[in-house]
C-alpha cells in the first residue's frame, strides 16, 4: 500500500504553468495524485509537466483558454479521457491588473472579471458532476474544489478595486458551494495568500508595477511552494476534517 495519500487520485490545476499553480501541481503530484495542467501557455505546461516526470510524478498538459465555456468543459473532459477520473480541482488561474478608477480601461476590469471570476465558474461548473462521483467511489471518501483567492478580499486598498472585487466575490461564491455540496462529501475550500514574489507584478502597466516592487522590496515574500504546502495540507485531510478557509501572510506583511 503506498504511503502517499492522493495515491491513484486526479487532480486538475488552473493556470498550472508558472507561479502558485506550477508549485501546487508539483506538490501535488509529490502526494501521488496525478496532475492535469491547465493553461493557455502550452510550452511551460511541456515544461512543468516534463520537471514533475522527472521526479516520478505523472502529470499531462491540457492547453486551453478557460474564459471560454467550451474550452473549460473541454479541458475537464480531457483531464478524465486522458487521467479517468477527476478527485481534486485547484482554481488558481487569475490576473491582478492594479490601477485606480479614474485611470484604467475598462478592458483591464474586464480581463479580471473573465479569468478572476468567469472562468472559475466555467471549470467548477464542468467538474463539480464527476468530483461528486469521484467521493463516492473513491478511498478516500472525499473531493476537493479549492479556489486560490486573495488577502485582497479582505483588505481592499486603492488601486485594487475590481481585483478586491473578483476576490471577495470568490470568497462568496465558495462559501456558498460549499453548503450545497456538503451532503455529497466534496469539501470547498478557499486560500487567500498575501503577498507572493510571483510574475503577477509583471502583468502591472510601468508605474504600477514599480510600486508593487518597491512595495515587496520592504519585506520578504511568500514563495509559491508555500502557498502550495497550504493547498497541500488542506486536500490531504482525513474525510472527517474539512478547512474551509485559510489566510496565509507575509511574515512581515501589514494588510
Amino acid at each position: 500500500m503506498s504511503d502517499q495519500p492522493l495515491d491513484g487520485a486526479v487532480a486538475l490545476v488552473t493556470g498550472a504553468s508558472s507561479g502558485i499553480g506550477a508549485a501546487t501541481a508539483r506538490r501535488l503530484a509529490r502526494e501521488g495524485a496525478a496532475v492535469a495542467l491547465v493553461a493557455r501557455r502550452r510550452d511551460r505546461l511541456r515544461e512543468v509537466a516534463s520537471g514533475i516526470a522527472a521526479a516520478g510524478g505523472h502529470a499531462v498538459a491540457v492547453e486551453a483558454d478557460i474564459t471560454e465555456p467550451d474550452r473549460a468543459e473541454g479541458a475537464v473532459q480531457e483531464t478524465l479521457d486522458r487521467l479517468g477520473r477527476l478527485d481534486i480541482l485547484v482554481n488558481n488561474a487569475g490576473i491582478r491588473l492594479l490601477s485606480s478608477a479614474l485611470h484604467t480601461a475598462v478592458e483591464e476590469w474586464d480581463r479580471m472579471v473573465a479569468l478572476n471570476v468567469a472562468a472559475l465558474l466555467h471549470i467548477t461548473h464542468a467538474a463539480v458532476p464527476h468530483l461528486i462521483y469521484a467521493a463516492s467511489t473513491s478511498p478516500r471518501q472525499t473531493a476537493d474544489v479549492v479556489n486560490v483567492g486573495s488577502a485582497a478580499a479582505r483588505a481592499a486598498r486603492p488601486s485594487s478595486s475590481v481585483y478586491s472585487l473578483t476576490k471577495s466575490g470568490l470568497s462568496a461564491f465558495s462559501e456558498s458551494l460549499r453548503r450545497e455540496l456538503l451532503g455529497e462529501r466534496v469539501r470547498v475550500s478557499v486560500v487567500e495568500p498575501g503577498a507572493v514574489d510571483t510574475e503577477l507584478v509583471d502583468h502591472l502597466n510601468g508605474t504600477t508595477r514599480d510600486a508593487a516592487r518597491r512595495q515587496l522590496a520592504g519585506m520578504e515574500a511568500l514563495r509559491p511552494e508555500d502557498v502550495a504546502d497550504a493547498i497541500g495540507y488542506i486536500v490531504t485531510r482525513e474525510r472527517r476534517v474539512a478547512v474551509s478557509q485559510m489566510l496565509v501572510r507575509a511574515g512581515d506583511q501589514t494588510w
